[in-house]
């Protein structure tokens, strides 16, 4: 006779959003056991009864076979006394006690949804906010957990009959789907002027039209407003970029789908994968030389940023209008994504020719995620839509909360407890009010939805950062300071699981050091705890401070004299700006205004003004961005230099400039300059990495900084490093750039509070 048993289930994850209720009813059907599941605070709990080999079977099906946006970290079970109840159910969520649940990503509309959409009759036909379980809103809707409609921007949107019928039919996929609605009771599209006075006719009929007469539209999608215009409108390109205040970033594109997207990018599986996944970021890849773009879509750029239609509304415009659109984040530039229906009006009714729109609230602002595609997988540029707030499960646990508060530019936060690490959305450069309170507003959302009050607070070295100046207001807390390229390789060990101690090469624009001075080149000898600086850039002037940044040939002026001294060849870079030439110059010898720094970023600003490719950056990073563009890939030579056997290091960047000019006087053809540039510093890296190993017997090296998100770097560097017999460690969970910062702070955080490093409050 079988053994009847009960089991009392507690599943942790991601498992809230993601039709999991759902789905163990079913499963709990298919093996005919009796129970109930439901939601709280920490996950989802349940109980299952009936015979011992049924609960086994249930039990391996439940992992093995969850949802497909389920992410099931742990499932705890066990035994209780036998009920001998019939049937199985999914019971109300209770009151919130302890909050531990996971919150999932939004997701892309999925294959069903979007059919269902985009048939010419049906219930749901031509509706633009469709969705079910496996697909649709999640974080940017959510209020609170645990995830019911009641505790999302979805409240006040009661369903109606039919919609209430699939709700509550477990054979449905819309089964316990929080955000279910149809034309009936959810949310409606509307199109209004630049005044907000609602336009004539069906809405998204009247937006592809006005789109074709090269209107720019300012339209809501999920996480905030975008600016839209057809890629091929010149005129309305250029319109966008003027009214935006946006000289020359790149603007991303939607392809209707992806036969579209291979007409204008290059695509590898790996490409198209990512394209087409749930997730849909912005995927970065080699533009075709005959895509039918607008110039102004992306000047001076061999590559394109795409993504496809990742909602209805996206899916029933992109169809209309059977062409690529530019959908670019809805702001002037430096500000924060709009997100509030007033502030669009406010902010964009200067940018748009009008406003198609809709009555569901967004609750979190979310930009788009970025992606590259490296060696076969991504590589993140900026983690946001799609990604966030999925958690990072790191090796070891947080001893005590962790508020980590990142950095200045291309700022994201962090909240961790227990193994989990919750890296927020991208929140952007923190220079305004408005970005500041994005800032604020995230931290205090995160704080609730995952039930952390932090006990220990890390910051950026930098004093004037306003994340550290929001740190240090803090009380009640431990805090403690992360120098930034600590913080880059510790956020790299973290996103490979490791802890060091590592041979660390963070290479960006510009960190405060704890001399004082402006890193940016620098060789760490580094784990979780602590660093030591074994190696950098050769420090050089930045006259003008952050005018060197804004200007290019700023540095330039300054490597060459530092190359040449008073003997500085006569080049085109000195004739362009004879203006200020003598002026900047003068900064430079006398050290005036001019603080000294080893960026590497810095470096490759000064070798993209003297190729003349940039002489005045109009976005951060773009003279090195446009230097990487003119690379010859065919190019294997390597200007030589030499790496002084001083303790710390020193890479002489004086070497790389003077093969640069040499190059240049003799009629070198810029893109093999560029290339051999390129070659020459990876080859110094993989020496100096070579010379701490003799010192140090350490094997694997941590590459982090938003210098490596130039590829041309990064795989000459990797594949150096790997011939040499290295352990090479690169970001995939988080970006290089400084939006994975955040993260490196907070594991530094809890390695030294497990150390017993922090002072107390």
């Amino acid at each position: 006779m079988a053994t009847v048993a009960r089991l009392r289930l507690r599943i942790e994850g991601i498992v809230q959003g993601v039709g999991f209720r759902p789905f163990v009813s079913g499963l709990a059907s298919e093996y005919g056991v009796s129970g109930f599941v439901g939601n709280d605070a920490e996950g989802v709990f349940a109980e299952i009864e009936g015979d011992r080999a049924k609960l086994d079977g249930f039990l391996a099906d439940l992992e093995r076979r969850a949802p497909a946006l389920a992410m099931v970290e742990r499932v705890r079970a066990e035994p209780t006394a036998p009920v001998a109840e019939r049937g199985f159910r999914i019971v109300p969520s209770p009151p919130a006690a302890a909050r531990s649940a996971l919150v999932s990503p939004d997701m892309a509309t999925c294959g069903e949804c979007v059919a269902e959409t985009v048939a010419p009759a049906g219930r749901r036909s031509g509706y633009p906010f469709t969705n079910c379980t496996d697909c649709g809103p999640r974080f940017t809707i959510v209020a609170d957990v645990p995830y019911d409609r009641h505790n999302t921007t979805m409240a006040a949107f009661g369903m109606c009959e039919a919609c209430a019928r699939e709700y509550a039919d477990a054979a449905d996929r819309r089964f316990h789907a929080q955000p279910v609605c149809c034309p009936e009771c959810g949310p409606s599209l509307r199109l209004t002027g630049p005044d907000g006075v609602p336009a004539d006719g069906e809405p998204l009929a009247m937006a592809s039209e006005w789109l074709r007469q090269g209107r720019i539209l300012a339209i809501k999608g999920l996480g905030g407003y975008h600016l839209a215009a057809l890629a091929d409108d010149e005129r309305a390109v250029r319109a966008l970029r003027r009214r935006k205040h946006r000289e020359d970033r790149p603007f991303a594109l939607m392809a209707p789908d992806l036969a579209w997207a291979r007409r204008l990018v290059r695509l590898d599986p790996v490409g198209e994968r990512v394209l087409a996944g749930a997730r849909r970021p912005i995927l970065l890849a080699p533009r075709l030389p005959d895509a039918p773009v607008a110039d102004a879509v992306a000047p001076l750029n061999r590559e394109l940023g795409v993504m496809l239609p990742y909602t209805p509304l996206h899916h029933l415009l992109a169809r209309r209008l059977g062409r690529p659109f530019v959908l670019t984040s809805g702001n002037v530039s430096d500000e924060p994504i709009v997100c509030r229906d007033d502030d669009a009006l406010e902010r964009l009714a200067g940018i748009a020719d009008g406003f198609l729109t809709h009555d569901r609230p967004i609750q979190v602002r979310t930009d788009d995620s970025v992606v590259r595609v490296f060696r076969g997988r991504e590589l993140l540029v900026r983690r946001s839509r799609g990604y966030v707030p999925a958690p990072l499960t790191t090796a070891q646990p947080f001893p005590r909360p962790v508020l980590a508060c990142g950095a200045e530019l291309k700022n994201t936060f962090c909240v961790a407890k227990g193994n989990r690490a919750f890296v927020s959305h991208h929140i952007g450069d923190l220079k305004n009010y408005e970005t500041l309170r994005s800032f604020i507003e995230g931290i205090a959302h995160f704080r609730r939805l995952f039930d952390v009050t932090p006990r220990i607070v890390a910051h950026d070295l930098h004093p004037e950062y306003l994340s550290t100046k929001y740190a240090l207001d803090l009380t009640g807390v431990d805090v403690t300071a992360v120098q930034h390229h600590h913080a880059h390789i510790a956020s790299c060990l973290a996103d490979n699981n490791a802890s060091g101690p590592v041979i660390g090469v963070a290479f960006d624009g510009l960190g405060f050091g704890d001399d004082a001075t402006l890193w940016g080149g620098e060789l760490l000898i580094a784990d979780l705890v602590g660093f030591r600086r074994a190696g950098h850039l050769e420090p050089v002037p930045m006259p003008g401070g952050a005018a060197a940044v804004r200007e290019p040939w700023r540095m330039a002026a300054a490597h060459l004299l530092a190359a040449y001294g008073d003997a500085v060849p006569e080049l085109d870079l000195a004739r362009r700006n004879r203006a200020r030439w003598d002026a900047v110059a003068a900064l430079a010898r006398k050290g005036v205004n001019a603080p000294l720094t080893s960026s590497a970023g810095r470096l490759f600003d000064a070798v993209s003004a003297i190729l003349g490719v940039r002489d005045v950056a109009r976005y951060e990073g773009q003279a090195a961005i446009e230097l990487e563009q003119r690379v010859a890939p065919e190019e294997r030579g390597a200007y030589p230099v030499t790496v002084r056997d001083e303790n710390p290091l020193v890479i002489q960047g004086r070497d790389l400039v003077r093969g640069v000019v040499d190059d240049l006087l003799s009629g070198v053809a810029v893109g093999r300059i560029a290339a051999r540039f390129h070659n020459g510093l990876a080859r110094a890296v993989v020496v100096s990495a070579g010379v701490l190993r003799e010192r140090t017997g350490l094997g694997a090296v941590a590459l982090s900084g938003g210098v490596f998100q130039n590829l041309t770097l990064l795989e000459r560097v990797v594949e150096g490093l790997e011939e040499d017999g290295f352990q090479v460690l690169v970001h995939s969970r988080v970006p290089s750039n400084d939006g994975g910062i955040s993260l490196g702070q907070a594991v530094v955080a809890a390695a030294r509070d497990r150390a017993g490093l922090l002072e107390p409050a």
